[in-house]
C-alpha cells in the first residue's frame, strides 16, 4: 500500500545527490539536501468509511549553499513530482528563504498528491 511520503521519495531520491530526508536532515548534511513531509490534505472520509483515494499536502524544502542552485533543483522537484506517475499539483509557486543561522538559502514547496490505498 503506497503512503504520499513513499511516492515522494521515490520520485525525489535521486536528486541532491540522494540527500533526501523525511522531516528533518541529520546533523551537519552535505549540502544540497531536500527534505519532505506531510502537512496536511484533503480528508476524503464518509459515514461509509476511509475512501481508496487519498489526499496528502506534502511541504518539499531544499537548502543549498547559493540561491541559484536552491532555485534550480527546486525546478527539478517540480518536474519530478508533477510528472508521471506522481501528478502532483503544486499549491502555489515554490517560496524562497535564507537561513542566518545556517547561512543556507533555500526554496520550498506545498503539493497535493492524490494516490490510492
Amino acid at each position: 500500500m503506497p503512503t504520499a511520503e513513499a511516492i515522494v521519495y521515490g520520485a525525489l531520491k535521486t536528486l541532491a545527490g540522494g540527500r533526501v530526508y523525511p522531516d528533518v536532515a541529520p546533523a551537519s548534511p552535505t549540502k544540497p539536501y531536500l527534505v519532505y513531509q506531510s502537512v496536511g490534505g484533503v480528508d476524503e472520509t464518509t459515514f461509509d468509511g476511509l475512501n481508496e483515494q487519498q489526499n496528502s499536502r506534502m511541504q518539499v524544502a531544499v537548502w543549498s549553499l547559493s540561491r541559484a542552485e536552491a532555485a534550480a533543483l527546486m525546478q527539478q522537484i517540480l518536474q519530478a513530482l508533477t510528472a508521471a506517475p506522481v501528478r502532483g499539483t503544486p499549491i502555489g509557486a515554490p517560496v524562497s528563504v535564507y537561513e542566518d543561522e545556517t547561512q543556507l538559502y533555500g526554496s520550498r514547496l506545498d503539493i497535493s498528491l492524490w494516490f490510492t490505498v
